[in-house]
């Protein structure tokens, strides 16, 4: 016997069939997972999704770096932001973290 036969053997069930109380506690730890972890992860990559896609030129943003500045040029999948001093740099949508007014009102 290989030792998936004896893992899966286990101890002989009294009724002779399904013990649904013995897999109740594992059910209820994935029903919690999925709602207290997994879900609310997904809402907010959905959320921050819809943002990215919603910018346009001329909006304000902080990047995931933490490089502040504002959009003058779209492409399919970059930006190109202009930082203090006039310099541009080229960027990735998905480096975008939040939009520059939404972390000004939360700092003061």
């Amino acid at each position: 016997m290989n030792l998936l036969h004896i893992l899966l053997m286990g101890p002989p069930a009294k009724g002779g069939g399904f013990d649904i109380m013995g897999m109740l506690p594992l059910l209820l730890i994935i029903v919690v997972f999925y709602f207290f972890m997994i879900r609310p992860q997904l809402k907010k990559a959905k959320d921050q999704k819809k943002y990215r896609e919603e910018l346009k030129k001329g909006d304000k943003i902080i990047t995931i770096g933490g490089i502040h500045g504002k959009i003058v040029e779209m492409n399919d999948k970059t930006f190109v932001i202009e930082v203090e001093g006039g310099v541009r740099l080229k960027i990735e949508k998905s480096a975008v973290s939040m939009e520059f007014s939404a972390n000004l009102n939360q700092g003061t």
